[in-house]
């Protein structure tokens, strides 16, 4: 499993990526309507889910565990059609809608991260990612009624954190194939 991940390190860099711009965005124009928030969670989400099915398919001969990244990445490619055909999307349902995504990433995150406890220093980095999905989640379920800039904060918070401990976790990756390299 470390091969592969180490192999495919820039698929987490570009995740993390993704998710510091969105949450960087979201800080700048706090004042987002509605549709564009729409938009952008959705954009954020399918390429999210496109790098995990990516990741979780090239990893399915040399993993039995392949099919944890493969359906956290088939969540985000539907969690993102459904945004774009959707748009018109009231905000508590918007809500509700990335809670459920936050909280079914978290765990498979941290189902992730379990098993590379014993392959890789740093497993923590995604362990706490997905804590930290988990807490938006239950979050957006528990005060649904926050006003609009407070749920935009907390989004774009969120997405800046989860996507600095994916771009560390990929650094460390990418260290772990070079370590691969030298000794091979």
């Amino acid at each position: 499993m470390l091969r592969t991940l180490s192999r495919y390190w820039w698929l987490l860099a570009l995740r993390g990526a993704a998710a510091v711009i969105f949450g960087i965005l979201a800080f700048i124009w706090p004042e987002l309507t509605l549709s564009v928030l729409v938009i952008l969670f959705g954009v954020y989400v399918l390429i999210d889910g496109i790098a995990n099915l990516a990741a979780g398919f090239s990893e399915r001969k040399a993993n039995g565990r392949w099919w944890v990244t493969t359906l956290e990445g088939v969540v985000g490619i539907l969690a993102g059609i459904l945004t774009f055909f959707y748009p018109e999307i009231t905000a508590v349902l918007l809500l509700y809608f990335i809670a459920a995504w936050a909280i079914l990433t978290g765990v498979l995150e941290m189902v992730a991260a379990f098993r590379l406890r014993e392959e890789i220093e740093g497993e923590w980095a995604l362990g706490l990612s997905g804590l930290i999905s988990i807490f938006l989640g239950v979050g957006l379920i528990i005060f649904p009624a926050a006003g609009a800039l407070a749920v935009v904060w907390m989004i774009g918070a969120y997405a800046i954190l989860f996507g600095g401990l994916l771009i560390y976790l990929a650094f460390k990756l990418r260290g772990a194939e070079n370590l691969e390299l030298k000794h091979a």
